[in-house]
């Protein structure tokens, strides 16, 4: 027995309403989509008898049997081609990569098969199939442990990606997956996994649908996965200040949903894109571009990121980013003096446009939630760049008409007169050649 490719509801017959973690909604998740649909298979490594590194899978292979919940080798390549032949034969497999990193080894079978058996056969054979990826920061881990790789599988077309928040979320968009006639890949943020919510199981999710998290009015926030409760904590920070912060759940990766995200924005005329992943050609940027393209003539000031390090791996530091350079500061601290090599509030790093970027760690929760406050009102107090513009230019040709007035030839026929004398008592000249003023041989540096 298969379910058919276009259903994608699905509801268990025993609807459960309750408080648990976001593990125990997937393994609730999982549990209901096997007892339902006997074409349902779960397998990857170690996630048999032991229930998986963060016991996702607990119990499963002992209450459905271990041809329904069973391990593997040490061979994510292997895993992956095997759901593909399952699948090919109307099963429905959902394997899981133990570790985000731990997936790149079978990268290939995803790219070159997964994403493109059904496009390379016009849609004869379907890839009904689930990849669950535990990902992202927050739990101490090393390299190969904490990565984030949300962008490699969403550039990929033929590829659903989504990343849940919330355990609610959590159980109704892993039944969708399942049910789902295309492959998924489902990253789970590993951070969450011990956070709790109300989870409904009769409460449904489809797959392509951003949700409105909180409501504001002044800087629409878009967030996903783990940045999620960063960016509903820097709502509040902000509400404390007088600043009303939107935020927007993005929930799903691939497909996108442009239209709640264009309408929050809109709504705003502000944004900012906070995504854990480095910045540089990311999700996050996709999200900014999409926004200037479809808001451009609503937007009140240019849409910013909050994104983590372009670095393979985030050092692990307090610190809230990278200071390179002490530069004097307009906000004296006492608790950093200028020269160390980490970024803090209270000096001014500035990049070209003049605004101070914000990139806080890896897995610092206030850190990225005070990031993301700053940068909502920065984003709150911004002024129009044709306005900045022309204010500077205004500035500079004020100071220059000053300048010409005050340098005329009489003050500086005054200023030479005084160097000489000044001079002529030291036992040396002031001034030098180049000086362009009638009269004087001696320079001044003020032509």
């Amino acid at each position: 027995m298969t379910i058919a490719h276009d259903d994608t509801r699905i509801e268990s017959p025993q609807h459960v309403v309750g408080t648990m973690t976001m593990a125990a909604a997937l393994n609730r998740a999982l549990a209901d989509a096997i007892a339902e649909d006997p074409e349902v298979v779960v397998f990857g490594e170690d996630v048999g008898a032991l229930g998986g590194v963060f016991r996702i899978t607990d119990g499963l292979a002992e209450r459905f049997g271990e041809d329904r919940c069973f391990d593997t080798p040490l061979a994510e390549s292997g895993i992956v081609g095997t759901a593909v032949g399952m699948a090919m034969n109307g099963m429905r497999p959902v394997v899981e990569m133990q570790f985000d990193a731990f997936a790149l080894p079978a990268f290939e079978q995803v790219v070159s098969h997964v994403a493109k058996l059904g496009n390379r056969t016009r849609g004869a054979v379907r890839m009904p199939m689930v990849i669950r990826i535990p990902f992202g920061g927050g739990i101490g881990g090393v390299e190969h442990h904490c990565d984030s790789s949300e962008a490699y599988y969403a550039h990929t077309p033929g590829l659903t990606v989504v990343a849940p928040s919330t355990p609610q979320d959590a159980y109704s968009l892993l039944r969708a997956a399942i049910a789902s006639p295309d492959p998924v890949v489902f990253l789970e943020p590993k951070k969450l996994y011990w956070s709790k919510g109300k989870v409904d199981t009769s409460i449904t999710a489809e797959i392509g649908q951003a949700r409105i998290a909180r409501d504001g009015t002044d800087v629409t926030v878009l967030a996903y996965a783990a940045m999620v409760p960063v960016a509903l904590e820097a709502a509040e920070i902000a509400a404390s200040e007088g600043r009303s912060l939107q935020v927007i759940d993005v929930r799903s990766l691939s497909p996108f949903d442009d239209a709640t995200v264009t309408a929050a924005v809109r709504s705003t005329g502000r944004a900012v894109v906070v995504a854990e992943a480095p910045g540089y050609v990311s999700v996050a940027g996709e999200i900014q571009a999409r926004v200037f393209e479809r808001c451009f003539e609503y937007l009140l000031a240019p849409v910013r990121r909050v994104t983590g390090f372009d670095t393979p791996f985030a050092p692990p530091s307090s610190s809230t980013g990278i200071c390179p350079t002490p530069i004097a500061s307009s906000m004296p601290s006492t608790r950093c003096t200028g020269t160390t090599t980490r970024r803090c509030r209270h000096h001014d790093h500035r990049d070209r446009t003049g605004v101070p970027p914000a990139r806080p760690r890896r897995g610092s929760h206030r850190g990225w939630a005070r990031a993301v406050a700053r940068e909502g009102g920065r984003q709150h107090r911004h002024r129009s760049g044709h306005r900045r513009g022309r204010d500077r230019q205004e500035h500079r040709r004020a100071a220059l008409t000053v300048r010409r007035s005050r340098h005329g030839p009489a003050w500086c026929a005054g200023r030479h007169a005084r160097g000489r004398r000044a001079g002529a008592r030291s036992g040396r000249r002031r001034g030098g050649p180049g000086c362009r003023q009638p009269g004087f041989a001696g320079g001044c540096r003020h032509h």
